[in-house]
């Protein structure tokens, strides 16, 4: 009988260490391992740095755009200049998307944004018509955003009632003069997942009113209060100051859109005749009156 001879197992000690390719092989991989970690965190930083740059100069147009898609088209920043942080841009009302009505106030409107607490404040300056710097406070949320307007003393800010005229019918045919005034005691205004909801007041003053529709010099003076409650939906009250045109009525701004009913009427036999036109206009004449429905 033959014996087999075991063989014992070889090993590679020997030769790895003389050759020192253990020692080469895992210094190539750990420097592999190193550059690929630093490449990534290249890329990471790069991709870092890029989305800082583009937050913090975010062009104007940005918040042209956002204003322009929240109203409808009815409101334009026009020629923003400047960043969505600090910039510039023109007021201009308009009867919405593809209307040919518009109106645009005189100078620019100015904002700055900035960090106030857990939120924004947003400062708005405009010379012709904000009575100093309005500032305005942001705070968003999951799904909601609110912005206040702190109470102040004074009114907040007037516009040429002119400027309606660039919102298209009726506005553009009554050619009204005289100012807007906004006066209020603190007021908020919050969305939330799209239904919006009002609350505080403010007071829309309507001062010296006329129109190229009548012969009077003016109409007169009036006030639109709106007002929040609590079931989310906003009062809205009409009243007349003084002047020969009367206008009175009330109504609701909510979820289901805008409610309200009112009526015009001249203040004496005497004015009847001079405004006649403009009765036809506002609403659907009912003898004397004119009746405003909306909604």
């Amino acid at each position: 009988m033959m014996l087999r001879r075991k063989r014992r197992p070889r090993t590679w000690s020997s030769t790895t260490s003389a050759t020192g390719w253990g020692e080469s092989t895992f210094a190539e991989l750990a420097w592999d391992r190193s550059r690929g970690a630093s490449l990534r965190w290249a890329v990471a930083g790069l991709l870092l740095g890029g989305a800082a740059a583009l937050v913090a100069f975010a062009p104007a147009a940005w918040l042209a755009r956002a204003v322009a898609s929240a109203t409808a088209e009815h409101v334009l920043l026009a020629d923003a200049r400047g960043t969505l942080w600090n910039g510039s841009a023109v007021a201009v009302l308009t009867g919405g998307a593809d209307s040919r009505d518009a109106s645009a106030l005189p100078g620019r409107l100015e904002w700055t944004l900035g960090p106030s607490g857990l939120g924004l404040e947003l400062g708005l300056r405009h010379a012709c018509c904000l009575n100093g710097t309005v500032a305005v406070r942001l705070t968003p949320g999951l799904g909601r955003l609110s912005a206040t307007l702190p109470p102040r003393d004074g009114w907040l800010g007037q516009w040429p009632s002119a400027w309606l005229a660039g919102l298209g019918t009726p506005w553009n045919t009554m050619q009204l003069g005289g100012t807007l005034r906004l006066v209020s005691p603190g007021l908020s205004f919050e969305t939330v997942q799209g239904r919006a909801r009002l609350g505080g007041r403010a007071d829309v003053e309507m001062i010296g009113v006329s129109s190229r529709l009548t012969t009077l010099e003016t109409l007169g003076s009036y006030r639109l209060s709106i007002s929040g409650d609590e079931t989310g939906a906003s009062q809205l009250q009409l009243s007349t100051q003084e002047g020969a045109l009367q206008l009175s009525g009330d109504g609701t701004w909510g979820p289901g859109g805008l409610r309200f009913r009112g009526e015009a009427r001249a203040a004496g036999p005497a004015d009847e005749p001079a405004l006649t036109n403009l009765l036809n206009i506002i609403g659907r004449r009912s003898g004397a009156r004119s009746v405003i429905s909306i909604g």
